[in-house]
């Protein structure tokens, strides 16, 4: 299936590409149908990292997955940023290029962290201007991920999933719907899930991401270090099935398991396709929170320390 809009294809059950994995890959070349790259790993790395990646891109479709566009900062964009990323998506022939609704830093100063944005209308105008420049200079539509949220905006007028709807249709650009972030983000602010799935533009959505998390009780972190939970799956489920399917990718940044267990993960997906129906109060997916426990709020890495640190 193909984005109507947008006509990206859709490439079926990937992962992201980490280099403890890359021994492995190069060796077995897995059956695998699609990888994903930190862009930023790869814009200025001219050593192994791009040797092996270049082996990669001759036997798989590689999608671009930047942290650094800080599409909603205020700060001038970026143009010897956007050139790299061209260069590396003209060199590697990726398939697609995305970010995050969010900014990372500001006076010329990376934050390293995907930080949020008040949901307002002077902020959608912002956003939009910036999109639009952005698309300009790669001569592509790029497309952006729904973030996973902690606090919520006294600034605040617009509901998430309005103005990625709004975004999406003023800018003609695609979404990369993460399934997970929809859970941590309804958790920590209150919402429901179901609505915020049904709402999005479901004809704009390129792909899926999946990744577990980290329950604190009170909140939850977005920490890409476990499995998914069940009450995610049935949200992809119904994401599924509201979009008619997209590409499916699989995160897990912190304790990465071995290879066959992270892409064993991402083809549980195709248990949660096709006709299956989701209960309308599902056990695992009360409409109080907490909608589950955990015992793991120490020692939670930080949801961006995979950057860099998995370059060799």
């Amino acid at each position: 299936m193909s984005s109507p809009r947008l006509g990206y294809p859709n490439l079926g059950f990937g992962v992201g590409l980490r280099a403890v994995h890359y021994p492995y890959i190069l060796k077995h070349h897995p059956d695998v149908d699609w990888f994903e790259i930190i862009s930023e790993n790869y814009i200025d790395s001219q050593g192994r990292p791009r040797y092996v990646l270049d082996q990669i891109a001759e036997r798989y479709p590689l999608v671009m997955h930047g942290v650094s566009l800080s599409i909603g900062s205020t700060d001038p964009v970026d143009f010897e940023y956007l050139a790299k990323l061209k260069r590396l998506a003209a060199e590697i022939n990726a398939v697609w290029i995305s970010d995050h609704l969010c900014w990372t830093g500001v006076a010329g100063q990376n934050a390293h962290d995907l930080l949020p944005i008040p949901l307002n209308e002077e902020t959608l105008a912002h956003v939009t201007e910036r999109i639009r420049i952005v698309q300009d200079v790669l001569e592509r539509p790029i497309v952006l991920e729904n973030p996973s949220t902690y606090v919520t905006f006294a600034a605040s007028t617009i509901s998430e999933w309005e103005f990625l709807t709004r975004m999406a249709e003023e800018t003609d650009c695609g979404l990369l719907l993460d399934v997970n972030n929809i859970y941590v983000s309804c958790y920590n602010h209150d919402l429901d899930p179901r609505e915020y799935l049904q709402a999005v533009p479901h004809d704009r959505v390129v792909q899926f991401h999946l990744a577990g998390h980290t329950n604190c009780g009170t909140h939850i972190i977005d920490t890409h270090d476990g499995h998914v939970i069940d009450s995610v799956w049935e949200l992809y489920r119904e994401a599924h099935q509201l979009t008619g399917g997209s590409s499916t990718l699989l995160e897990w940044d912190a304790n990465i398991p071995e290879f066959p267990i992270l892409h064993a993960e991402v083809l549980k997906a195709q248990r949660f396709m096709g006709k299956a129906e989701v209960a309308t109060e599902p056990a695992d997916l009360p409409d109080e929170a907490p909608w589950e426990t955990s015992s793991q709020a120490a020692a939670v890495p930080h949801p961006l320390s995979f950057i860099n640190a998995d370059v060799e």
